[in-house]
């Protein structure tokens, strides 16, 4: 390797990269933007649940029950005296679910068999189950309230005392985020080496690389530095964007954070480059970099689905993701700490892909022209 040759490539890269805006948009703009999407419009958390509250009592518990559900701040109430009024609702989906507090309420709570009854929309199960569990929360904590009242209180025979580790304010942000930075990153670090080779190859400017006497790993170093340094920045600024912005809780040493965030970029890179390597078209290059990276990182990295509850052959093929070892380690980082026994083998395994993604790089680089 000669360093004169590898320093004069670094250079023509890096004014390559200040001439052409789309690598510093999709390095410092499109992480940001793609942040801030998974902030907002990204949520496990259920805001304003739009519930149906059917009255068919007029009288004061009942009242009192409907009143709990109207000034609870996670409910969007719409009241009726009867069901058939906001059917037309729910099967619309501008209601989630009703809740049915019956004519016969007051004399069957009164003999402590009062019964209720829920309807969800099961078209979206997840948000039917939250429907089910606030309803079934609201009451319990009523009927505690109302026991208390009427000196009926009864102490529970287990007081449980519950405690949330690593995100005790329960936010999906402080899940979400560190997960979507490794999605960020991969989409980023494929994205910048993926169109690099391959607009190299529709100029014709490869062709005058192949023909001088830089050697395959001057090539491919003089690719790999310059969009490695430039996707550090990126890295940077969107953990300053988390960490600031986005109040989400920092518990480990930026160091360790700065060397996975490295690990993982290299591996994002060398595949970029095989890609680009491999189709010498930029749009077909940016085709295969989403299919091949973007979509598997969100599906089987565990960031959206459990691993453990795939089918096995699944779990298996989730072990050449790399976006699987590196949501571990910032979900340690951001959430728990330094703990070695989670970052140490996700590190070994990362650059264990990473190398070899760069050595079927090299051998599909070739100094011919086909």
């Amino acid at each position: 390797m000669n360093p004169a040759r590898l320093n004069a490539l670094i250079r023509k890269e890096c004014y390559q990269i200040i001439r052409d805006p789309s690598s510093i948009l999709i390095a410092l703009v499109l992480p940001i933007l793609l942040i801030f999407i998974f902030t907002y419009a990204v949520s496990l958390d259920i805001n304003h649940l739009r519930l149906g509250v059917v009255i068919e009592e007029q009288t004061a518990p009942a009242r009192e029950l409907a009143g709990a559900f109207i000034n609870n701040p996670d409910f969007d109430i719409t009241t009726a005296t009867d069901r058939r009024q906001l059917e037309d609702a729910l099967i619309a989906g501008s209601l989630r679910g009703l809740f049915i507090i019956p004519a016969d309420f007051s004399a069957r709570l009164q003999r402590g068999d009062a019964a209720l009854q829920v309807i969800t929309d099961g078209s979206e199960p997840n948000t039917a189950t939250f429907v089910r569990n606030y309803c079934l929360g609201v009451w319990s904590n009523w009927l505690a309230q109302q026991q208390k009242l009427s000196g009926r209180e009864q102490l529970p025979p287990v007081d449980a005392d519950i405690r949330v580790w690593y995100n005790p304010e329960l936010e999906s942000r402080n899940f979400l985020l560190p997960g979507a930075l490794a999605l960020i990153m991969t989409l980023i670090g494929t994205l910048l080496t993926a169109l690099v080779i391959a607009r190299e190859w529709e100029r014709g400017t490869m062709e005058a690389l192949l023909s001088t006497a830089v050697t395959r790993s001057e090539l491919l170093l003089g690719k790999l530095i310059p969009y490695f340094l430039l996707g550090m920045v990126s890295l940077i600024l969107s953990v300053a964007a988390i960490i600031l912005l986005f109040q989400v809780p920092f518990r480990g040493s930026f160091l360790l954070l700065l060397l996975t965030g490295a690990v993982f970029l290299f591996t994002a890179l060398g595949l970029g480059l095989l890609i680009s390597t491999t189709a010498r078209n930029q749009f077909v290059a940016c085709q295969i970099a989403f299919l091949s990276a973007f979509m598997p990182s969100l599906m089987l990295s565990g960031f959206l689905f459990e691993i453990s509850s795939m089918p096995t052959v699944i779990q298996w093929l989730c072990q050449a993701i790399p976006a699987k070892y590196f949501i571990s380690c910032l979900h340690a980082l951001f959430l728990v700490g330094n703990i070695r026994a989670i970052l140490l083998p996700n590190l070994l395994l990362m650059a264990a892909v990473g190398a070899i993604l760069f050595g079927l790089t090299f051998v599909k680089t070739g100094k011919r022209l086909d």
